[in-house]
Formats: structure tokens, sequence, C-alpha cells
């Protein structure tokens, strides 16, 4: 498939700038084989069963936006992309002219020397812990469709209620309609919860550069399963429950831990997966994800999910239903499409 398969024409009044007022007021697409369902969020307890797993990522956003000056005095702009050590990170620096391996930065009450290049991110050695560095001086960054300054509001939504893991430079944003009250609801129900982590990276916002999927290069990811998790994972299947994933991170984790059998075993790594119509899901039943940028990664990897054709059919209804778009905006709940037909039982299909 080429990338302009893509792409669709999103009104720009539909990309949402600000979150609902609750988190679970937001509305719900729910796409199934036989149709789609125009509901709210707060239904999603009743779309599932009794014995069914919901998978969330715990990943925290840092505060990864630091805004400073060079020591010559020309502004910089620092994006951390990945914490390598206590003081050491990689970041995205944007400024007037390219710095030197020595260059001094600096920001409030702190700063931090350029190491060198690796790759497209620039290696930092900051002056002291950088978590510590990104919490005093750093900036939430919003993606960039979101057109103002991060806010109060905005730290405190642009996160999940869940969130526990430091790492991510962007939100998990299907995990931001859940909040306390819904999530009990769904303990009631008896459908069961679990974790992993995906610390999402600045890629995330990169564009696809070529019209030839097999050309893409994923950026790497870093993820964990917990030994709980996979156990759980093993459970519900066991008893003939599905597992849903929140959001494309807690799928492209739960994939990239599954072996050739299927099954997902604790660990730790990187993860590189880029999903595209063929792929063959090896866990995942259910996605709750919201709606993604065109010719993104992200649309591909749904279409591959619930089908290319019904994608385009549920972008096409949620624009003409003015359902609102990206991070703050409404979600879908997906089926599973059926394996194409001529996979063998086990093949996995898509690019790694």
């Amino acid at each position: 498939m080429r990338l302009s398969d893509f792409d669709f024409e999103l009104p720009p009044e539909l990309i949402a700038q600000h979150p609902e007022a609750s988190r679970s007021a937001s509305r719900l697409l729910h796409v199934r084989a036989d149709g789609r369902s125009d509901l709210h969020f707060g239904d999603l307890p009743a779309l599932l069963a009794p014995g069914d797993l919901l998978v969330f990522n715990d990943t925290r956003v840092l505060r990864a936006r630091l805004r400073g000056r060079k020591a010559s005095g020309g502004r910089v702009e620092a994006l951390v992309e990945r914490v390598t050590g206590e003081r050491e990170a990689l970041a995205q620096l944007r400024a007037s002219k390219p710095p030197r391996p020595g260059t001094r930065l600096e920001w409030r009450a702190g700063g931090a020397e350029v190491l060198g290049r690796d790759g497209e991110f620039w290696r930092l050695r900051f002056d002291e812990p950088v978590l510590d560095a990104l919490e005093r001086a750093g900036e939430l960054p919003l993606p960039p469709y979101i057109g103002h300054v991060p806010d109060a509001d905005d730290e405190r939504r642009y996160q999940t209620v869940y969130a526990r893991e430091p790492g991510s430079v962007a939100a998990p944003t299907a995990g931001l309609h859940f909040d306390e009250p819904l999530l009990a609801r769904l303990r009631e129900r008896g459908i069961a919860t679990a974790f992993v982590t995906l610390h999402v990276g600045a890629g995330t916002f990169q564009p696809v550069r070529v019209d030839d999927l097999s050309r893409h290069r994923m950026h790497a990811e870093r993820f964990g399963v917990p030994r709980a998790t996979a156990a759980a994972i093993e459970a519900t299947r066991a008893a003939g429950g599905r597992v849903v994933a929140v959001g494309t991170t807690s799928l492209r984790t739960l994939e990239s831990a599954a072996g050739e059998d299927g099954r997902v075993r604790a660990c730790e790594g990187e993860t590189r997966l880029f999903v595209i119509p063929g792929y063959r899901f090896r866990v995942v039943d259910r996605l709750v994800t919201n709606f993604h940028l065109p010719r993104s990664t992200l649309l591909m990897l749904v279409s591959a999910f619930a089908g290319v054709e019904r994608i385009r059919a549920a972008y096409a209804h949620a624009i003409a239903q003015r359902y609102r778009f990206f991070s703050y905006g409404d979600a879908m709940l997906l089926e599973r499409a059926p394996p194409p037909g001529n996979d063998r039982p086990g093949e996995r299909r898509g690019v790694g």
C-alpha cells in the first residue's frame, strides 16, 4: 500500500483544542463488522463482558520541552526524546544554527552540554538529574496541532489518571477518557485491568516521508510487559475472555511481546513494530483508540486492525457527525477484522 492510501480531508475546526469538561464525557464510535453506533464513552462497560481484560499503558508524560539559550545568546528549544542516564538524554533541538559538541545550553536555573549527534537527535549532559531538570524548568509537550501554550488544565488532563512510569513525550491519548468512576464501573462489571508501559517518543509526530510504505522505518520506543500482565492475558484467554487494548501504544506493546505461538511473555526492550494492512494480529481482540492524523502510522495501524474500508467509512461518518479529532478528541471502539483468508495459522505479517 502507499502513503496516499491513508489520506483524508479534515475540517480544521474538528481538531479538539481542549478536553471535554469531564474525561468520560466524550463520544464513542463503536465500529463493528455489521455497522457502527454513535455512543458516549460512558457506555463502554456495557460493550464489554465480564471476564474481558482491558490493558492500559501506564507511561507518564514528561515536562519534556525546554526553552532557553545557547551560551552565545541564540535561542534554543529542546524536546527530550529519551532519558538515557541519570544526567543524560537524547533530544531534538531547534536553533538558528546547529550546535557543536561542547555547546552550553541554559534555561531557568540550570542547563546542559551538547555531547554530539545521534542520528536525528542530540546527546545532552545535564547539570543535574534529567527528571529533576524537566520537572522544574520543562513544559508539557502538547502536540503541534494544539495551538495554545500549556496551562493548568493541560497539566492535569494531558495525563492519564493511572500514569506512573515517567518517560513519554506524548500521552497515550485513548487512556485520557478514563476516570475513576468509570474504572470503578468496569470493575463492578467484572472486567479486569492490567498494565504495560510504552514510552512514546517524539518520533510519533514525525511524518512518513516515503510513499512506498515498505521503505518506512519506525522510530524505536521502549516498552515493558510485567509478569502479572502476561499471566492476566493467559488467564483471560483460557477463560474465553477478550483482550482489549486501550490505545495503539498498548496494542503495539502486546504484539511486540508476543512469541510465534501468540503467547505474551514478560519482557522489556525496544520496538519498531510498524503495523500495516495485512498484519496478522496475535493478541488483541478489540481496540479503544482516538481518531488519528491523515497519512500517519497510527491510521495505518487501525486500518490493519479493523479493515481499510471500514475505517475509511468510519472516519467519513465521524467527520459528517462532527466528532472531535486527535489527542483531546473523541474515541472509537474497534472490533478486529478477520485475518486475510490466505494467511496460514500463526503467520505474522507486517513490517517490524
